[in-house]
C-alpha cells in the first residue's frame, strides 16, 4: 500500500514529481494531450476561418500568378506555335536546350549577367547595411525620418527617369563634361563607355534602390536589445566595438537571408535598366539574360527557346539558394527555411 502510494505521488499520478519515475510511454500520451489541444482540423478550420478568409485573396493571387502560370514551362519541350496552341504544338523533347547549350550568344549574356552580379554584390549589397547603421546612429528623431525620406524618394522613380537624370550628369552634354570642358580639359562621355558601364549600372542601382533596401537592416537594428549598448559603454567599449561586437552579429541572420535571396535571383539583374542604355554601349557590354530572351526569343517568335532560357535561370537560382542555405547552416545560421 505505501508502494502504490509513493508510485503514485501526492497528485495522484504517475507524471507527479514525487512518482519514483517516468513510465515508458509518457512520450506518447504527451504526444496525444498536445493533439487533443490543438483540436481535430475541423475545429480548428471551425477557430481560424476569419484568419482563413482574410488570407484567401493572397493565395488566389498567387495560386492564379505564380503557381498556374508554371504549366506553360511544358512549351520549353515543344516546337511551341501560339496560333495552335499546345495541345497541337510538336514535341522536341530536349532539343531547345541543346539548341540553348551551343549558343554562344546565350553564354556571352550569362558570362555578362554573372559578372555584374558579382560586382553588385560587392559593391551594392553592402550600402544599405552601411547607411542603416548611419540612420540608426541619427539621435534626432525629425532629421532621421527627414534623411530617410530622402533616401527612400528615389525608389519610386521609373528607370527612365534615372537614367535621364545619369544621362544629364555623365553624358557627353551633361553637368560633368561641361565642367569639365570651362576648365580647359576634354568632355567625357561615361553614358557611351563599354569599359566603364558595370560601375555605371552599379551607381544607378545604388543611387535608386540603396535607400529602400534599408529598411529591412533599420526594423532588425530595432529589434537589438538596447540594454547591450548600454552594458557595452559602462565597460569601456568604443563605438566601433560595439559595432562590430552587438550591432553587426545582431544584423547576421538578416544579412545571411538577404544573401541567400540575392544569389536566387543572380541571373536576374533586370530589364528596362539594361534595354534602355544596351544601344548606347553596344550588346557586349550591356546584353544581360533578360534582354536576350527579349531580343532573340520573344521578338522572333521562339517561344519555346525563351521558356527553355527561362527553366534554366530558374534550375539555376533553386542550386544557388540550396547550396547557400547549406552553407548558412554549416555556420549555425538558420537560413530560408529551418534546419530540420
Amino acid at each position: 500500500m505505501l508502494r502504490n502510494s509513493a508510485e503514485t505521488g501526492p497528485a495522484g499520478d504517475l507524471t507527479s514529481p514525487a512518482g519514483l519515475g517516468t513510465p515508458k510511454h509518457d512520450g506518447k500520451k504527451a504526444a496525444r494531450t498536445s493533439l487533443s489541444r490543438r483540436g481535430p482540423l475541423r475545429a480548428r478550420l471551425r477557430r481560424d476561418w476569419q484568419l482563413l478568409l482574410m488570407a484567401l485573396p493572397a493565395i488566389g493571387l498567387l495560386i492564379v500568378f505564380h503557381y498556374v502560370p508554371l504549366f506553360g514551362n511544358v512549351i520549353a519541350f515543344m516546337d511551341y506555335s501560339p496560333y495552335v496552341g499546345i495541345g497541337d504544338s510538336p514535341w522536341v523533347g530536349l532539343s531547345n536546350f541543346q539548341w540553348l547549350m551551343l549558343d554562344e550568344s546565350f553564354w556571352d549574356a550569362t558570362l555578362n549577367t554573372l559578372t555584374i552580379t558579382t560586382f553588385q554584390l560587392v559593391f551594392y549589397f553592402p550600402v544599405p547595411i552601411l547607411l542603416a547603421v548611419l540612420l540608426d546612429s541619427v539621435v534626432r528623431p525629425r532629421l532621421r525620418l527627414f534623411i530617410q525620406g530622402i533616401v527612400y524618394m528615389p525608389h519610386f522613380f521609373s528607370w527612365v527617369l534615372v537614367v535621364t537624370l545619369f544621362q544629364q550628369m555623365f553624358g557627353g552634354a551633361g553637368l560633368l563634361s561641361q565642367t569639365l570642358r570651362d576648365h580647359g580639359y576634354s568632355g567625357i562621355d561615361i553614358m557611351t563607355n563599354p569599359d566603364t558601364f558595370i560601375a555605371l549600372v552599379t551607381a544607378e542601382t545604388v543611387w535608386k534602390d540603396a535607400g529602400w533596401g534599408t529598411i529591412i537592416f533599420l526594423a532588425a537594428l530595432a529589434a537589438i536589445n538596447q540594454n547591450l549598448y548600454e552594458a557595452a559603454a559602462v565597460d569601456g567599449a568604443s563605438r566601433w566595438r560595439r559595432l562590430w561586437h552587438i550591432t553587426l552579429p545582431g544584423l547576421r541572420p538578416v544579412i545571411i537571408l538577404l544573401l541567400i535571396l540575392r544569389l536566387g535571383e543572380a541571373l536576374n539583374v533586370g530589364f528596362e535598366q539594361f534595354f534602355l542604355q544596351r544601344d548606347a554601349v553596344g550588346r557586349g557590354a550591356a546584353e544581360v539574360l533578360d534582354t536576350f530572351v527579349y531580343w532573340r526569343t520573344l521578338l522572333t517568335g521562339e517561344w519555346s527557346y525563351g521558356a527553355a532560357v527561362g527553366l534554366v535561370k530558374g534550375l539555376v537560382g533553386l542550386i544557388l539558394i540550396l547550396i547557400a542555405n547549406k552553407v548558412a547552416h554549416r555556420f549555425g545560421e538558420q537560413g530560408i527555411y529551418k534546419k530540420s
